[in-house]
């Protein structure tokens, strides 16, 4: 198997399990709180981009690959394989948190604190500006080094700090995936699973607003 591949699936488990396991921990045993698992996510993500980087581009998210895709920073028809790896890696995750805390109804579950429509466009937006700092921050589909490895890193955790009690602060189909099929949370997963596309679309025009092309 590709290495990359590996790497996909192993960062993605690692980010489901950890931050979706600070979820589960901090309902069980009342910490890390909010500001806990908002940590967990942006640190996680920090220090898995340091890890494997260099291997695989540390994606870890279906819309991330999606969004270099759609810039033109990564082959279409790598898109598949890289999905399916890191759906893979999610469910495994969501699997094993399923064993160790077979009490838990929701596994860390992305679920609306309000309207389906309010949480929508929050993931969207939230996407849309995760997105817009991994491609200001990476060379081609790689996200590698200290910057890239900090800047996502913290916009991860200020997102879920701010907009986690809303929406959850997903920005991640493969993250709101797994827990969901793995709990049976199914009602309101269309807005995971369609939001951060939207998000990351919009990110990659307003990209090249930004930043255009040299004739």
């Amino acid at each position: 198997m590709n290495r990359s591949l590996i790497a996909e699936a192993f960062g993605t488990f690692f980010l489901v399990f950890a931050g979706t396991g600070a979820i589960v921990v901090s309902q069980t045993f009342s910490q890390p709180g909010h500001a806990g698992i908002a940590a967990t996510f942006g640190l996680v993500a920090m220090v898995l981009i340091f890890a494997l980087g260099e291997v695989s581009g540390a994606h870890f998210n279906p819309a991330v690959t999606l969004g270099f895709a759609l810039a033109g920073r990564f082959a279409w028809n790598r898109v598949g394989p890289y999905l399916l790896a890191q759906t893979l890696g999610a469910l495994v995750a969501s699997g094993l948190l399923r064993l160790l805390f077979p009490e838990n109804q929701r596994l860390g579950a992305t679920l609306p604190a309000g309207s389906a429509m309010q949480s929508f466009v929050f993931e969207t937006l939230l996407t849309l500006l995760l997105m817009l700092v991994i491609l200001n921050v990476t060379t081609g589909a790689k996200e590698k080094g200290i910057t890239a490895a900090i800047a996502i890193g913290a916009t991860v955790g200020l997102e879920a700090l701010f907009a986690g009690p809303v929406c959850g602060a997903s920005m991640n189909p493969a993250r709101s995936l797994a827990p969901a099929l793995v709990s049976g949370q199914f009602n309101f997963l269309w807005i995971y699973l369609t939001a951060p596309p939207l998000g990351v679309l919009a990110a990659v025009m307003l990209n090249r607003i930004f930043y255009p092309t040299p004739a």
